[in-house]
């Protein structure tokens, strides 16, 4: 075990990156965003560049998807008023307040449930009767694939929906691989939603939790052009194993079988040629803020996103190896990184992406003066209750001191409990925000 001056810094240094994370949470809200970026006066409603005169409109509908549906919404009501908006809003997350003229859904997350699939024929009912005098504005979050789904083939019962987002979260397979075969699955994702809503016009607003070069990949693109294709798909569950060993369900196996997938809406559809879309918060805006206050904190800062969707053991290896080059050249220094890694797992425990990858940091700098804060800025990582976990130098000494094995916890994906009895679990509870993960690794002398 450290002594007592080392385990007082050590403190500290946990201290420190947690107040660094809270901090980028709290700069990174909805509600920021929407101030920075919207504006509402006499009827008339700005977003970035473009101008909306809502009393132009024979009717102004509000759809808000996704695990910030429930604070999007309430900060666009702010904006604009309650009894200027109407719509619907679904979310994983049960509101603490209901904004008037929504009605509201709690759809499942990672997996749909039967409110998912309400969500989603109440939706295609509601764009369905918009005409060209019509304005929709879609609210768009992270966990939206999930919270709002309709198969695209209606003999693909629940049971079976699920049975295949549990196969694809638990393949391995990248964000924008899992939700390409997901958009060709639904009867909402990939464009589909603006079909059903068209003519009328439409802007979406998006909070993204997916990387910046593939914005059609939030909640399965479920507004935009899709970028992807069913050959993309076929590719994919090729490479993840889907087809084999009973992941994928027959009744959806079978259409991957068959090559016979439908393509979703690409660019030159004609549901696209009214539509605009606008990312107002993104990962790089938790990365920019953490990086603000770490400098603050005195630390020379390193951004480092290149190990985004990378296995989570891979990234470790590569994020400390900066980390250390980075001290080198500071008694005090910081590395950031922004984006996911990846995790395969096989009848998991209870856990998460965040918490695997900082067991598996800690495995390698016992007694080191580095701490490690991995963390998902929704509050959730995995299915446990918390949104991460911070690591240092003294975490394998006191793990040892308690009779805990970071090995048997990293084998059986059971990291939360691991955490849980260290007290180094972080427990912010849901955000009401989804802007995908954030590392914080600090090495100072």
């Amino acid at each position: 075990m450290p002594d007592a001056e080392h385990e007082s810094k050590f403190r500290l240094m946990r201290e420190t990156a947690m107040g660094i994370f809270r901090y980028a949470l709290a700069e990174a809200s909805i509600a920021k965003a929407f101030a920075r970026q919207l504006r509402s006066e006499r009827g008339a409603l700005r977003i970035c560049e473009d101008l909306y005169d809502l009393q132009s409109y024979s009717s102004v509908r509000v759809i808000s998807i996704g695990k910030a549906g429930h604070t999007m919404v309430e900060a666009l009501a702010e904006l604009v008023g309650v009894s200027a908006l109407e719509g619907i809003v679904a979310s994983s997350l049960e509101p603490a307040s209901q904004v008037r003229g929504f009605r509201y859904f709690r759809g499942g997350h990672p997996v749909p449930n039967g409110e998912s699939i309400q969500a989603a024929s109440a939706t295609l009912k509601l764009l369905q009767a918009q005409t060209a005098a019509s304005l929709v504005i879609f609210l768009l979050s992270g966990g939206g694939s999930s919270i709002v789904e309709k198969p695209i083939d209606d003999e693909i019962p629940l049971d079976d929906l699920i049975a295949t987002y549990r196969a694809l979260v638990h393949s391995g397979a990248r964000i924008a691989e899992i939700n390409a075969i997901r958009k060709h699955l639904s009867a909402v994702k990939g464009g589909r939603l603006a079909q059903a809503a068209y003519p009328a016009q439409q802007v979406s607003l998006l909070v993204s939790d997916v990387p910046d070069t593939t914005p059609d990949a939030l909640a399965s693109g479920p507004t935009m052009p899709d970028s992807t294709t069913a050959e993309d798909c076929y590719r994919i569950a090729q490479r993840y194993g889907l087809l084999h060993d009973a992941q994928f369900p027959p009744s959806t196996r079978e259409p991957f079988e068959r090559r016979a997938l439908d393509e979703t809406p690409k660019s030159d559809d004609h549901a696209f040629y009214h539509s605009r879309w606008w990312t107002v918060l993104s990962n790089g805006t938790v990365v920019a803020e953490a990086k603000a206050a770490a400098e603050r904190a005195g630390f020379v800062v390193g951004v480092d996103n290149t190990c985004d969707d990378w296995d989570y053991q891979r990234a470790a290896d590569y994020l400390l190896q900066r980390v250390r080059e980075l001290g080198k050249e500071s008694a005090r220094a910081c590395l950031i990184s922004g984006g996911e890694v990846t995790v395969k797992v096989k009848n998991g425990g209870v856990g998460g992406r965040n918490q695997q990858f900082a067991l598996a940091c800690a495995r390698n700098i016992a007694g080191d003066n580095i701490t490690v804060l991995s963390a998902g800025t929704d509050g959730i990582d995995g299915n446990s209750r918390a949104a991460g976990a911070v690591v240092d130098g003294s975490t394998l000494p006191r793990a040892q001191s308690r009779g805990l094995d970071p090995a048997v916890a990293l084998e059986r994906f059971d990291v939360g409990p691991f955490f849980s009895a260290l007290g180094d679990a972080i427990e912010t509870g849901p955000t009401g925000n989804n802007l995908r993960d954030v590392r914080i690794l600090l090495v100072y002398s």
